[in-house]
Parts: C-alpha cells; structure tokens; sequence
C-alpha cells in the first residue's frame, strides 16, 4: 500500500469510524446482511459512498470490521491472569449478559449470510477467525509453558470451536442467550478438561 492510499483511506476519525460502525450493525440488526447496502449506510451516517468505498472497499469488509469493533477489546498479552482459568474467564467477563444476547442474536444473522457470501466470510476470516485464534493460541503458549496443559494435547486445537459452539448452543439447544455463569461453568466442566487443566 503506497503512502498516498494510506493517507487517502486514514481520513476518518477513530471516533467517526466508531459511529459508522454502531449505524452498520443497527441496519444489520433491523434489515439483515443481505438487504444492507451501502446506500443506506451513507444515508444513516450522513457519509458519500465513494468515502465508504474508499475506507473499507466494500459491503463485506465494512461488516466484518463493525462487527470486530463491537468486540470488547483487550488483546491476549492483556489478558494474563497467571492461569488458563483466570484468562478464559477473563476473556468471557470482557462483556455482561446484554452485549452477549446481543452478540449473540446479530451472529444468528450473519451465519447464514456468511455462507452464502465468499466476500464475507473472507473479510470474516480476516478480521474475526484468524484474530480469534491467534489469541486463543497465545494463551493456550502461555499455560504450556506454565505447564498447565501439556503441549501435545489433542483438544488444542479445538478450543475455539469449544468457545464459539457453547456461545452458539446455548440458544439453539436451551432457548436462551449465552450469559458469563453458563460461559465460566462451560469452561471449568468442558473446555479445561479437555485440555487437562486445571480447573480451580
């Protein structure tokens, strides 16, 4: 990327970026991914579309991005308790009960606009999966090398899918929205076990 198109696609503001993105999962949560353009974006946050275009390049990057920012945030190096527990836990009290059914309810949106979409569920992968599981991987280094979980463990590579299957069950099986006392008890009985942590 040259210095001009840096310079170019830096215009906007954190904070203006911020309320762009509050107005794209506001449209997502009233029309769905695949009624959402780019049109009602720059009508609801006052911006032309060429400035939208031209900071996110598209429908599918602007989405994922606003969804990366309603995140709550910290990276792995700032979640370090001393344990695995304390850091999983940690990573599910980053948000109360309302922003996880809320979360919660906008990712049932989204999934089937993922799989239906190419550009989506790479600008998903980008800006959501990789992240997400290279913070999951530098805690799991961590506790390896606390010796806490030994490094050949056959379930490391699936604590992700662990994470986000609990988050996305806890509707589909009980009907009812993820909430942190299911996320920390799943955690203590399913994801540490697994690993062969320790769960205290």
């Amino acid at each position: 990327m040259t210095a001009a198109t840096t310079a170019r696609r830096s215009r906007i503001t954190p904070e203006r970026a911020a309320e762009l993105y509050e107005a794209v999962l506001d449209l997502l949560r009233e029309v769905g991914y695949d009624a959402l353009t780019m049109d009602a974006v720059a009508a609801r946050t006052r911006s032309s579309k060429a400035t939208l275009y031209r900071q996110w390049g598209g429908k599918a990057e602007l989405v994922a991005k606003a969804v990366r920012h309603s995140k709550p945030g910290g990276s792995a190096d700032e979640v370090d308790t001393g344990s695995l527990r304390g850091d999983l836990h940690a990573i599910v009290l980053r948000s109360d009960d309302c922003e996880m059914e809320q979360s919660s309810a906008l990712m049932r949106g989204l999934a089937m606009a993922v799989h239906g979409n190419p550009d989506l569920l790479q600008a998903f992968r980008e800006h959501l999966i990789e992240p997400e599981m290279a913070e999951f991987r530098r805690i799991l280094h961590r506790a390896v090398a606390r010796g806490e979980v030994r490094a050949d463990s056959p379930a490391m590579d699936y604590i992700v899918h662990m994470m986000v299957g609990a988050f996305a069950a806890r509707t589909l099986i009980d009907e009812q929205p993820p909430t942190q006392a299911f996320l920390l008890s799943y955690i203590d009985a399913v994801v540490l076990p697994a690993l062969g942590a320790p769960t205290a």
